[in-house]
C-alpha cells in the first residue's frame, strides 16, 4: 500500500500497489465495490499485473475509515452505501485523478459495482485515461449525462436484479455506440465466493478488458 496526496482536500488515502510481470503494457486503475479494496479487487489487479500493467486501486473511503473493509453481508452493504452517500462525486474524481497522475502513461481505469460508475465518470471527468472498462456499475444509470471521452467498455449480468434490463436498455439508448455486453450471471459475477460468481463470465468479460486497453497502447 503506498499514500497518495489527493488535491481535493490535502487527505492522504492509501492505494493498493501491484507491479507489472513480464514485458509492460501500460498502466491500470482498479476501482473498488462498495466493500473497500478487499481481497477480490486484489486479485483483480493480480490479473491485471499479470497482463503486463502497472495497477493501483486507491482505498476511497479512507476518510471515513483507514483501510476501510466491510463484509459481504447485509451490515456490509449498509456501511458500504452510507460511505458512497458521504463521498462525493467532485472529492472521488479528485482522488481518482490523484492516482492517474501518479502512474505512468498509457493509463487505463476498470471499476466494478460501485467502481463501475467510478469508472464510467472517471472516462468523462479525468485527464489521462485512454481506455475505460465498467463492471455492472448500477450508478451509471444516474450519471449518463456525463458523456465519456475515451473508448469505454460495459458488462451486466443479464439476471442481476440491481441493474433490471430496463436499466440497459436506458444506457444502450443513449449511447448506441458503445460496447454494452450482457452475460448469462447475476451482479457481481467477478467476485469469487459470491453466489453470482460465473468463471466463464468473468473471463470473457476480462479478455474483452484487456483487448481494449490493449488496442489503446
Amino acid at each position: 500500500m503506498i499514500e497518495l496526496y489527493s488535491a481535493h482536500d490535502g487527505f492522504t488515502f492509501g492505494a493498493h500497489q501491484v507491479a507489472a510481470r513480464g514485458a509492460r503494457r501500460g498502466s491500470v486503475v482498479v476501482i473498488q465495490e462498495i466493500f473497500g479494496v478487499t481481497e477480490h479487487i486484489r486479485e483483480r489487479c493480480d490479473v491485471f499485473a499479470g497482463a503486463g500493467y502497472d495497477v493501483l486501486a486507491p482505498s476511497l473511503f479512507d476518510r471515513i475509515e483507514r483501510g476501510f473493509l466491510v463484509p459481504f453481508d447485509v451490515h456490509g452493504v449498509q456501511r458500504g452505501r452510507d460511505a458512497v452517500e458521504a463521498s462525493p462525486w467532485p472529492q472521488v474524481m479528485s482522488d481518482v485523478q490523484t492516482t492517474i497522475d501518479a502512474l505512468t502513461p498509457p493509463v487505463s481505469i476498470v471499476g466494478f459495482c460501485y467502481g463501475g460508475a467510478v469508472a464510467w465518470l472517471a472516462a468523462a471527468r479525468c485527464t489521462g485515461l485512454v481506455g475505460a472498462s465498467a463492471f455492472y456499475g448500477r450508478l451509471i444509470n444516474s450519471l449518463l449525462d456525463d458523456a465519456p471521452q475515451v473508448p469505454i467498455i460495459l458488462h451486466y449480468g443479464a439476471r442481476d436484479p440491481g441493474i433490471p434490463p430496463a436499466a440497459v436498455d436506458e444506457v444502450r439508448a443513449r449511447y448506441p455506440d458503445l460496447p454494452v455486453h450482457l452475460y448469462e450471471a447475476g451482479h457481481g459475477f467477478c467476485r469469487q465466493g459470491s453466489s453470482d460468481h460465473d468463471a466463464a463470465s468473468c473471463a470473457l468479460a476480462t479478455d474483452r478488458t484487456l483487448a481494449l486497453f490493449a488496442s489503446l497502447v
